[in-house]
């Protein structure tokens, strides 16, 4: 079969308009957010959603990040990523399966089904993170589609998947909020280069293959234009799998930190990686075990 979002082949780079839909099956499958903001989700490619958690629940989370961060017996992990050229951790991975309270989260009917609504049908965690960007010291994530990385590198079949960031501390114009493109999950961007072997060894702490070309962006962006995501601590993005996105570094005072939590649909698992690559690690992309998320309905981060 043809590969509807070729990318990193022998060829140019190009942009491939959308073959999936955004919001699938009407958004009838479960009733978690209004139409009018259903509507703003399938026209702009993502959704902000304010005051989500309180205080308490906040603060319980990023307490829990921080032991996590500092925990030798977690920062030893291949699961913990550093900054370059800095033993500062930058991302943990799996954190919904490292901790019991982010566990929780990742089943929090405020989430999830969000995500069930979307993306129509029952779901489960492709990828789990929590980011952390310090002040003064935290490096940038440079512009990128999701799902072209998931696509090439993990076998992700169609764009039914979306990214949850759970806001930790207020992200403000200053310490390196996330931006998205609004409408460019409508168009693919096929990059340029042929992926090396353990790529993700490199690409979690700087992504140099599966980048978009400048004159993509530069398209996308003057049509669609850039939305930073400057919200409360508390407050929640969810953003499809095909959304241009990226973050400046952080030189101002104030930590920037997320959980960020992939809901994949079950009717969209893993097939084989593209050009014979090596499926990455489990931690990175589930492969082995597709289990749907059941929604909790206690408070996740209670106690």
């Amino acid at each position: 079969m043809q590969d509807l979002y070729a990318s990193r082949t022998d060829r140019t780079a190009a942009i491939i308009a959308r073959q999936d839909p955004v919001v699938y099956g009407g958004g009838s499958y479960a009733q978690a957010i209004e139409p009018a903001q259903l509507s703003s989700y399938e026209r702009d490619g993502f959704l902000l959603l304010e005051d989500v958690f309180s205080e308490d629940e906040v603060q319980a989370l990023l307490d829990e990040i921080k032991r996590m961060s500092a925990d030798p017996a977690i920062t030893v992990l291949e699961e913990a990523i550093t900054e370059p050229g800095s033993d500062a951790v930058r991302s943990i991975f799996r954190v919904h399966e490292l901790s019991e309270r982010i566990g929780l989260l990742a089943r929090d009917p405020r989430l999830i089904n969000v995500a069930r609504q979307i993306l129509g049908s029952e779901v489960y965690m492709h990828q789990s993170r929590a980011n952390m960007k310090p002040g003064f010291k935290g490096k940038e994530f440079y512009w990128h589609s999701d799902f072209e990385t998931w696509h090439v590198e993990d076998g992700m079949p169609a764009m039914r998947a979306l990214s949850c960031s759970v806001l930790l501390t207020d992200n403000n114009a200053c310490n390196g909020p996330l931006m998205l493109v609004p409408g460019s999950h409508q168009q693919f961007i096929s990059c340029q280069g042929q992926t090396p072997e353990n790529h993700y060894k490199k690409s979690l702490k700087k992504q140099e293959y599966g980048v978009p070309d400048t004159l993509s962006l530069q398209l996308l962006v003057e049509q669609g234009g850039i939305q930073p995501m400057t919200a409360k601590a508390g407050s929640v993005v969810f953003f499809d799998c095909n959304t241009m996105h990226g973050s400046n570094g952080n030189i101002s005072p104030w930590p920037r930190a997320n959980v960020f939590m992939v809901y994949n649909s079950m009717e969209n698992t893993l097939q084989p990686p593209k050009y014979g690559l090596k499926p990455r690690p489990e931690h990175i992309a589930t492969r082995k075990r597709f289990q749907a998320l059941e929604p909790v309905e206690a408070p996740a981060t209670a106690g």
